[in-house]
């Protein structure tokens, strides 16, 4: 090694690129998306769009690492695939509909689209290159860009139109190689998401556009986070777009009557006029919903008055997406006015959630204008398809009895058993002992080491700025000297950050002649999870001033030995 020169980036702050910045982002609406621009870890460049910047990529980059260890410990080989793709292979699994998939052509007119996630390609080299039951189970992964046509970019880092993620798949003879694939992952992503040092828990949750017959999702509890997961005690966990739970019974229910009675109720079309008027609990109310199917039209949706409707789950329910009908369509498709629908006599199927199911004394609409119906009873009064259509609330009880909660949180990763979802479409098989063709069977895993970053921002900030997970941050160790060019405490503080980055440390050193006060105020916005200050009297006292940013404990670290006593106190950090 050349004299002057020493292993590693250049990480001295006089010349490193780290622009804080004291003001907020006019648009931020988390403290992920403030704080990675105000500790200068990333910058927007337009709408959805965002450029990681050399102190946020050294944390992207840890991310990367772990979960490159954890998957490849398990078997699985990394590769890499292209973002521009051909069109035709997301035609056949019919995804090439998908609003968000951007589409493109070429100079030969030819279709491409530039992916949202790689099944397709990872698909068509399976079936290329698997011929026998012998060339299976496989494992593989790659971390790539992804473009998102997102209609509404949002939260910083958290919900964006270009981003990276890590794919994984799985490739197996049948549903139990799936499972036996499915659970490596499952067990590599524990290791992962613990080695992060975030919050998390694994939920059920649903398949989506992915598809395929099962999928559980990693989230990260914040109160910025987009989704919600109804939690228990007990251990049930399970995304609110797919959770079921037994719900709170309704205080208050009227008493059964023989028959449904009409009752006028002029001008009451929603939930809380009609319990005002009538004096009745909302849990005693069939909320009747009326919708259009996809490729099958007109269906009435009744959930109980206090509860709301699971649009993920209705569509799991019906086979198909669903939309409200307008108010001209409830006329036509239905027969009846908006706001006094009820299932009656409806002129249409009538789906009915489960929580409706033995209850007695109901209030629907009597599909006349001003005129509710009371005393309803679900199957005396009317016939309807069950299922379970309803949003899981805080209160419900899960099937252990134990009681729900629900937090919002940040997806991080999921996992799928896509089974024979994109084999099937795109011919991948393969000859199994008997010389029959049969469908390799897929799983599908992902992780968004950007989401990860951000929930680790989300989890662990203060007032003054980040504090940062031991794993992710992306320097160990914040040196800073508070002597000027020529004094003791600079030179000090140089020979100590080459002793410290010899001794296996990512250090930043502050070496800026500012003032201490700008330096502490930069280095807490950063988070580094140990700061190391270098000052005269510290040195007269033969101590370097030790804070730990988790809390900002204040420390004193011999200036003798200091390598070996920051590793003592640096491993013992969260």
């Amino acid at each position: 090694m050349r004299p002057g020169y020493s292993r590693g980036p250049v990480t001295r702050l006089s010349r490193y690129f780290l622009p804080t910045t004291r003001e907020d982002p006019a648009d931020a609406e988390a403290a992920s998306h403030r704080l990675l621009v105000r500790a200068g870890l990333a910058r927007q460049v337009g709408t959805g769009l965002w450029t990681w910047l050399p102190a946020g990529w050294r944390a992207h980059r840890k991310v990367e690492q772990i979960v490159r260890e954890e998957l490849d410990a398990i078997g699985a080989a990394e590769m890499l695939m292209p973002v521009l793709q051909p069109a035709e292979p997301w035609k056949k699994t019919g995804r090439y509909e998908i609003e968000e998939l951007f589409k493109l052509h070429d100079r030969r007119d030819a279709e491409l689209v530039l992916a949202m996630t790689h099944e397709e390609v990872i698909t068509l080299h399976a079936s290329r290159e698997i011929r026998s039951y012998r060339d299976l189970p496989k494992l593989l992964y790659h971390f790539q860009i992804k473009e998102r046509d997102e209609p509404r970019p949002r939260a910083g880092v958290l919900r964006t139109r270009e981003f990276i993620m890590k794919d994984a798949y799985s490739f197996d003879r049948d549903e139990a190689g799936l499972d036996r694939s499915y659970q490596l992952y499952i067990e590599a992503y524990d290791r992962i998401f613990d080695r992060t040092g975030l919050e998390w828990y694994r939920v059920e949750s649903d398949v989506g556009m992915m598809g395929g017959i099962g999928a559980h999702e990693y989230m990260a509890p914040c109160v910025a986070g987009e989704n919600e997961v109804a939690l228990s005690d007990a251990g049930y966990a399970a995304n609110v777009e797919i959770a079921s739970a037994e719900p709170r019974p309704v205080d208050g229910l009227p008493e059964g009557l023989p028959g449904p009675e009409p009752v006028e109720t002029p001008g009451t079309t929603t939930i809380a006029a009609v319990t005002a008027l009538l004096g009745v609990p909302a849990g005693a109310l069939i909320k009747a919903l009326p919708v259009v199917v996809e490729g099958r039209g007109p269906v009435l949706v009744l959930v109980r008055g206090d509860n709301r409707l699971a649009e993920i789950k209705l569509q799991n329910a019906l086979g198909a997406p669903a939309r409200p009908a307008e108010a001209q369509e409830v006329r036509d498709l239905f027969g009846t006015e908006p706001g006094f629908i009820g299932p009656i006599g409806a002129q249409v199927d009538v789906l009915a959630d489960e929580a409706l199911r033995g209850l007695h004394g109901l209030v629907t609409g009597a599909n006349e204008l001003d005129t509710h119906l009371r005393g309803v009873e679900p199957e005396r009064d009317f016939q309807a398809q069950w299922a379970d259509v309803r949003r899981v609330e805080a209160g419900d009880r899960d099937p252990s009895g134990a009681e729900i909660r629900i937090e919002p949180a940040i997806e991080v990763g999921n996992i799928f058993k896509l089974g024979t979802r994109y084999s099937e479409p795109l011919g991948a098989r393969y000859l199994d002992e008997q010389g029959s063709e049969q469908p390799i069977v897929m799983g599908s895993y992902g992780i968004g080491p950007a989401r990860i970053v951000a929930a680790a921002i989300e989890q662990f900030h203060d007032e003054q700025g980040i504090s940062w997970p031991r794993a992710l941050a992306p320097f160990d160790i914040e040196l800073v000297t508070l002597g000027k060019e020529g004094e003791e405490a600079r030179e000090v503080a140089d020979r100590l950050y080459d002793d410290l980055r010899a001794g296996g440390f990512d250090v930043l050193y502050d070496d800026r002649d500012g003032s201490p006060g700008e330096k502490f105020a930069d280095a807490e916005l950063l988070g580094c999870p140990l700061r190391l200050t270098i000052g005269k009297r510290g040195l007269e006292a033969g101590q370097v001033d030790a804070q730990i940013r988790r809390g900002q404990e204040q420390r004193s670290l011999p200036l003798d030995g200091l390598v070996q006593a920051a590793a003592e106190l640096w491993t013992s950090l969260p």
